[in-house]
């Protein structure tokens, strides 16, 4: 087997999986989620790229020739590291990708008035990733950063869909339209926000676009293979997806559900 692996320190990095594999279903696919250490937002630059080299090698170490990191503090904090750092002496035939990046890409043909706003984790938001990437790209695009701390756990808590939630989405919408009411579109940072995508749109202006990342980064995906026949070719085509965790699996799998609408069966494992 030689799936793609798809990596991220929680469970938001499933949202990200579901749409590739909407997109490309005849790929195998092995997800990593670094459940035990997570979350990765508050962490350091260096332990950042420490724990997500370790997941790397691991996911290499499985047979997976092409990973994903299906997380914005993975990409953010340690994606351009290992690319050009690392891949080099552990196998420059291999290949790591972020989400960052083909998220960035779409904002050309989708915001009109040049105003794009960005909600994510405190860690993305400081790391200012999306503002960077977006002026490399786009320097004519102006683009509002908020961090929302409370959404990751309000998601994992099972609470997204609770009345509770309804107070911090609309908290930090409110402060996103206040920061710059000129924004025409929204983009959610952060793979666990598509679960609050029904709030977030009660709070946000009709007019706005929401942005989540899956289908982006699946197409984006579809494409780098179709540029790339020398990757393609290697990866293994029986629809399959595989599941690992560094936390309990039972919890794993409970949670796993949420975001995948369909039974997960995990196996833990250990990163060192």
């Amino acid at each position: 087997m030689s799936p793609i692996g798809v990596f991220d320190s929680g469970y938001g990095g499933l949202t990200i999986l579901r749409e590739i594999r909407r997109r490309l279903p005849q790929y195998d696919y092995l997800y990593l989620g670094d459940n035990a250490r997570a979350p990765y937002g508050t962490r350091s630059f260096d332990v950042v790229y420490d724990f997500t080299l370790q997941a790397v090698r691991r996911l290499f170490d499985e047979g997976c020739p092409l990973v994903i990191l299906a997380c914005n503090t993975a990409s953010a904090k340690a994606l351009r590291s290992i690319q050009q750092r690392d891949l080099p002496h552990i196998d420059p035939t291999r290949r790591v990708l972020g989400v960052i990046i083909p998220t960035v890409e779409a904002l050309d043909d989708i915001s009109s008035t040049r105003h794009v706003g960005v909600v994510a984790t405190p860690g993305t938001i400081n790391s200012h990733s999306y503002a960077i990437e977006t002026a490399k790209l786009y320097p004519d695009i102006s683009m509002a950063e908020v961090a929302c701390p409370m959404w990751v756990p309000l998601i994992e808590n099972n609470e997204a869909a609770g009345d509770g939630a309804d107070y911090f989405v609309k908290k930090y919408c409110d402060e996103m339209l206040a920061k710059d009411p000129e924004i025409d579109t929204l983009l959610l940072g952060c793979t666990h926000y598509p679960l609050l995508m029904e709030k977030i749109r009660a709070y946000m202006p009709s007019d706005i676009r929401i942005l989540p990342q899956g289908e982006l980064v699946a197409e984006s995906l579809a494409d780098y293979l179709r540029r790339h026949p020398e990757m393609e070719t290697r990866l293994s085509k029986t629809g399959e997806a595989r599941y690992l965790t560094t936390e309990n699996p039972e919890k794993f799998d409970t949670l796993a559900t949420l975001f995948l609408d369909t039974p997960v069966a995990s196996t833990r494992i250990h990163l060192d």
